[in-house]
C-alpha cells in the first residue's frame, strides 16, 4: 500500500505509539487527521498541515463530529487507526464497575463505532484499511490485567470478524498487538499498579517509534496481524501450544505482585 496521499485518522495520537505513528505516517506524505483529549498536547504533535480535533472517544456525539470534521477537510478516510486505550490494574472482583465500564467504553465501542462510520464510505469507493491496536495480553490473558486483557481480545475478535464480513469489498482489516511498549500508558491507567517485576523490565520494552514502524510496515505490505516485538510471536505461540506452562509462570508473577508491600 502507497502510504503518501493517504488521509489517515488516528485517535490517542498526542502521546506514545499514536503520536509515533502520526509521525512515521507524516514522513511518508500521508494526511492526518488527530485526536486526543488534550488540546495542548495534540497542538504540539500535531504538523502544520494536519487536522487535529480534541475531545472524549467515549463520547457518542464527539465522535460523529470527528469522522465529520476529517471528511469536511480531506473529503474521504483511507485509514482509520484506532488506538486510544486504557488499562486498569485490579482484580476483576474488585475493579469499580464504572471503571471497568470506562475501560471497555474506550477500548471496545469507541473502535466499533468509529469502524461503523468510516466504513460505509470506504465500502462505496471500495478502498480502506481500519486499523486496531489490540496487544499480546489480548492473546495472553494477564491476570494483573483481566479486564484489559478481555478488551483486548475483544479487538482482536472485531477485527478477524470484520475481515471476514468485509470480505471482496476492497476494505482490509490490520490488527497490531505490541507487547510492552515504554511510554506513559502504565501512569495514566484508570487505577491499580502494575507487577514491580513488568515495571523493572521497562529498560527492554520496544519504543513509541520502533512500534510505529511495525505498524507502518503492516500497512505497506498489507499485513493481516502485525505482533511486535518478534519474541511477541514466540510468545503467543507457546502459549497455544503449552497454555499450562505460560499461565503458571503468569500466576507466580502474579502472586509475587499481590505479596509485594
Amino acid at each position: 500500500m502507497e502510504l503518501a496521499g493517504k488521509v489517515t485518522l488516528i485517535t490517542g495520537a498526542s502521546r506514545g505509539i499514536g503520536a509515533a505513528t502520526a509521525a512515521a505516517l507524516r514522513a511518508r506524505g500521508a494526511r492526518l487527521a488527530l485526536t486526543a483529549r488534550s488540546a495542548a498536547a495534540l497542538r504540539e504533535t500535531a504538523g502544520p498541515e494536519d487536522l487535529w480535533v480534541a475531545g472524549d472517544l467515549c463520547d457518542d456525539e464527539f465522535r460523529a463530529a470527528l469522522v465529520e470534521r476529517a471528511l469536511e477537510r480531506w473529503g474521504r478516510i483511507d485509514v482509520l487507526i484506532n488506538n486510544a486505550g486504557v488499562g486498569l490494574y485490579a482484580p476483576t472482583w474488585e475493579a469499580p464497575p464504572g471503571l471497568a465500564r470506562q475501560l471497555f467504553e474506550l477500548n471496545w465501542f469507541a473502535p466499533v463505532d468509529l469502524a461503523r462510520r468510516v466504513i460505509p464510505p470506504m465500502r462505496a469507493r471500495r478502498s480502506g484499511v481500519i486499523v486496531n491496536i489490540s496487544s499480546i495480553a489480548g492473546q495472553i490473558p494477564l491476570p494483573w490485567f483481566t479486564l484489559y486483557s478481555a478488551s483486548k481480545a475483544a479487538l482482536l475478535a472485531l477485527s478477524d470478524g470484520l475481515r471476514m464480513e468485509l470480505a471482496g469489498s476492497g476494505v482490509r482489516v490490520m490488527a497490531v498487538c505490541p507487547g510492552y511498549v515504554a511510554t506513559g500508558f502504565q501512569q495514566h491507567a484508570l487505577g491499580g499498579i502494575p507487577p514491580a517485576r513488568l515495571v523493572s523490565g521497562k529498560r527492554f520494552a520496544l519504543s513509541a517509534e520502533a512500534c510505529a514502524g511495525a505498524i507502518v510496515r503492516g500497512l505497506e505490505r498489507e499485513a493481516r496481524l502485525v505482533v511486535t516485538p518478534p519474541l511477541g510471536r514466540w510468545l503467543t505461540r507457546l502459549y497455544r501450544l503449552a497454555p499450562r506452562l505460560v499461565e503458571a509462570r503468569l500466576r507466580r508473577m502474579h502472586a509475587a505482585h499481590e505479596d509485594s508491600p
